[in-house]
């Protein structure tokens, strides 16, 4: 954990408790401005905050380095004089294991008992908590892929809202990068699969939506894979998409899901003969490659980024190495996209923090947050609150080739298009 050079033996209150007694007696009087210190989680000199993180699961697929991530960026905030003064006291990261019960056992111990001013990273593929930390007023940063991170006024996706409502946009950087690796979408078929789940659901929904425009014939787009525990056999899902296309394969089988799944799906095309082109979000992770049967499985595959590829030469990816170094006790570590997702939902929260000034309340953190913008950052440029709408539009996509990960579509903004 990191924590103040001078450790405090109690935080001044910081958003809302949990039972409505409490919320009634300490939700007036915080949040006004001038009541510098009074804050829940705000001190003369320190700003508590903690997070929400997958660490396990009950398929193994463990988020913990996101963990990591969001002390590479608060310790280095603090490094530099911490936030107006105020030192980030980040009391690390509570595991949700990935259960809805637990993501709201967690929010509610972050406010209730441990009193946070702000949750960052939330990192799960289940947001319950959700209503309660909007409703709480908690200032709330992790990757925007939950429908929770568009719309509410309190939560904040670190590159934008990413399964928007409709009035929203759509980020088009998975389809027009699959484009460009296939020469074109014209006369292209795509299938799109994702898990039973509510996340799932939105995401074919808003995929499907994306391919389409982008000039693809979408073949399958089903969320149909079972959310609790991998399959065994894929037997059934391989058969169906590769007679979607008319009787015939899609050019490309994109893949909404975590890496557990990815692997089975992907491994059971390879062998049926599937020689298209094969995507999903989440696998850039070198961790990955230390057995041959995962690396086998994912070799070939293109993985889309909404940040800088780690490969890439931007001065800020050589910061977030000597970060990440630096909070890995000086380490080596390889890097993984978690990393990426708690380090740059620490960097936006602490961004928006440093304009709010001195006085930090919940209330003048939103003011900051509503005419918030920056550009060049390792996710592009950044603005508020058209990210609790929009995407910031922007990403690449690698592939995992002979046991090593290359660039296969550089890092660009894409135009965004309305979502219906």
């Amino acid at each position: 954990m990191l924590r103040p050079i001078r450790t405090l033996a109690a935080a001044a209150a910081a958003l809302a408790l949990v039972s409505a007694c409490n919320s009634a007696s300490n939700s007036a009087s915080p949040d006004k401005p001038g009541a510098a210190g009074t804050s829940r989680g705000v001190s003369a000199d320190s700003i508590k905050v903690g997070g929400i993180v997958s660490m396990t699961s009950a398929s193994g697929y463990s988020k913990k380095d996101t963990d990591l991530g969001a002390k590479a960026r608060y310790a280095r905030a603090n490094a530099e004089g911490g936030i107006n003064g105020r030192k980030i006291d980040y009391i690390g990261a509570e595991d949700d294991g990935q259960d809805p019960a637990k993501n709201l056992a967690a929010a509610r111990k972050l406010v209730q008992q441990d009193k946070v001013f702000a949750v960052s990273p939330m990192s799960s593929v289940t947001f319950t908590g959700a209503d309660f930390l909007e409703q709480e007023k908690v200032p709330t940063f992790g990757w925007g892929t939950l429908p929770s991170f568009c719309g509410p006024k309190f939560i904040y996706g670190f590159n934008g809202c990413l399964v928007p409502t409709p009035g929203g946009t759509i980020n088009q950087t998975w389809p027009e990068g699959i484009g460009k690796v296939l020469g074109g979408a014209a006369g292209k078929s795509v299938a799109i699969i994702a898990n039973d789940s509510d996340a799932g659901k939105f995401g074919v929904r808003t995929f499907q939506q994306g391919f389409t425009s982008a000039g693809f014939k979408v073949s399958y787009a089903k969320a149909s894979v079972p959310g609790t525990a991998v399959p065994s056999d894929w037997s059934a899902y391989v058969k169906e998409i590769l007679e979607s296309n008319d009787g015939k394969a899609p050019d490309a089988v994109v893949s909404v899901m975590q890496t557990p799944n990815n692997i089975g799906l992907f491994t059971s095309l390879k062998r049926s003969g599937y020689k298209g082109l094969l995507s999903d979000p989440t696998d850039y992770d070198p961790g990955l490659l230390a057995k041959d049967a995962t690396k086998q499985a994912l070799d070939g595959v293109h993985v889309l980024l909404q940040f800088e590829p780690f490969e890439s030469t931007n001065p800020k990816m050589a910061q977030f190495k000597a970060d990440i170094k630096a909070a890995n006790g000086g380490q080596d570590i390889p890097l993984n996209m978690h990393m990426m997702t708690g380090y740059m939902s620490a960097d936006l929260f602490v961004s928006i923090a440093q304009k709010a000034g001195k006085d930090l309340t919940v209330e003048s953190f939103q003011a900051a947050a509503q005419g918030f913008s920056d550009t060049g950052t390792l996710v592009g440029d950044r603005a508020e609150p058209k990210g609790q709408k929009d995407s910031f539009g922007c990403g690449a996509l690698v592939q995992l080739k002979n046991g090593a990960y290359e660039v296969s579509v550089p890092f660009k903004c894409y135009e965004p298009i309305p979502f219906k």
